[in-house]
Order: structure tokens, then sequence, then C-alpha cells
């Protein structure tokens, strides 16, 4: 079964998903905000239509692993995602750094800055989804 991941950011949520034997996390297109309802409406069913009940939310602590004001919106969105899904599980991981880590791997690859701002958010959400797949296999 697959893992939905998602970045949730201020303009785009960026969204990965695993394969189905959960060993490696693949971008989706970035969804625009519109507005926080209909945001976590798309999210579930996009879900749905891949038959996923599991999903994983970044969580953006503070750099001293604190929750701010960004992880408590964050937590907000998840209260209106769990009830468009009831179905889902969700879980969160520490997110700090991953749009850093994302944007200096898309330098790296020599993308431009416009082929960027249109893939971060699901490598982010990548990253993200990389990192709890990591975690759940350790004994």
């Amino acid at each position: 079964m697959s893992i939905l991941s998602i970045d949730f950011g201020e303009r785009r949520i960026g969204l990965a998903v695993s394969d189905p034997f959960e060993t490696m996390a693949l971008p989706l297109p970035p969804l625009e905000r519109t507005n926080r309802v209909e945001d976590a409406r798309r999210i579930a069913q996009t879900a749905r239509d891949r038959g996923i009940r599991e999903l994983v939310m970044g969580l953006p602590l503070t750099l001293q692993g604190e929750r701010g004001p960004a992880a408590q919106k964050t937590e907000a969105f998840a209260e209106l995602l769990r009830a468009a899904l009831p179905e889902g599980e969700i879980h969160f991981v520490d997110e700090r750094m991953t749009t850093a880590q994302a944007s200096k791997v898309l330098i790296a690859a020599d993308l431009s800055r416009k082929r960027r701002k249109q893939v971060i958010d699901g490598m982010a959400a990548a990253l993200i989804l990389d990192t709890y797949l990591a975690r759940r296999k350790r004994p």
C-alpha cells in the first residue's frame, strides 16, 4: 500500500507518494492553495483516488525543536484533513530544513530557477516521506 506525503506551504502544497513496496518516494505535482477546507478536500480525494489511507505531514518545528506558529497551522490543517478523510491515518515528521535540502539538490541538478519553483514542493514532500520510510524500517 502506498503512503501520501504532504508539505503544507503558504502558497502551494507539495505532495509525494511512495511506491507500493514503500521503498521510495515519488514527487507529485503541487497543489496551488485555495482555502484550507478545499485544500483538505482535494488532498483527501487524491488519497482516495490512489487507495491511500496512510498520510505523512511535515511538521515545521522551530530550529530549537519547538512547535511555533507554522507547526500550529499545520496541525490545524491536519484536523481538517482528518475530517475530510476519516479513514486516513496521519503521521507527522520533523521537516526542518527539507525545503533548503530540496533546493540544494535541485541546484546541483542544474535546474533553472523557474523549474526549481515548479518542483521544489514535491521534492520537499518526497524528502519528508523518505525520512518517514527510513524511520519505519529501523528495527
